[in-house]
């Protein structure tokens, strides 16, 4: 299997938000904001993997402040970590005050993805080529995080 960088699937979307995607007070909904989170990573799982990926999980979502109406919405993700067949996704969401040009960081998350072959069974991913000292440490902390969610999740399927 192929190895690829962490730079060849990072992506960067940008995207006005309108009254149709926030209340009454022209704070744009959380749940806009999310399916704006699940889009972007789907992109980087894609890039990376080039078969189907789908959404395992979304964890660690923490909205810092809120988007307005009007706002560009800025979404920055890259894979962190990859096993077999999963993804670690990070995103970074800014909004940025199109009249006063300042960017606000509003949200991070962390989302896992799972490649599928043909028939929709897991399939294997390429390693990253790890460059730098950052990328290095967040793959190792990416895959402390993949480890946990597995052994939670195996807890939880256990005590049904």
């Amino acid at each position: 299997m192929s190895q690829k960088t962490i730079h060849e699937s990072k992506v960067e979307v940008i995207t006005r938000m309108f009254p149709s995607d926030a209340n009454p007070a022209g704070n744009v909904f959380g749940g806009e904001i999310l399916k704006q989170i699940d889009v972007v990573a789907g992109i980087v799982a894609h890039r990376h993997c080039r078969t189907n990926a789908v959404t395992a999980s979304i964890d660690r979502v923490d909205f810092l402040k809120p988007v307005y109406v009007g706002n560009a919405l800025i979404l920055n993700a890259r894979l962190n970590a990859v096993r077999k067949s999963s993804m670690e996704i990070e995103v970074r969401v800014e909004a940025e005050d199109l009249i006063k040009g300042t960017r606000t960081l509003t949200g991070t998350a962390l989302v896992t993805s799972v490649a599928l072959d043909e028939d929709g069974r897991p399939t294997p991913v390429p390693k990253l080529i790890l460059k730098t000292k950052e990328e290095r440490q967040r793959f190792a902390q990416g895959i402390k995080r993949m480890n946990k969610r597995i052994r939670e999740k195996k807890h939880n399927i256990s005590k049904k």
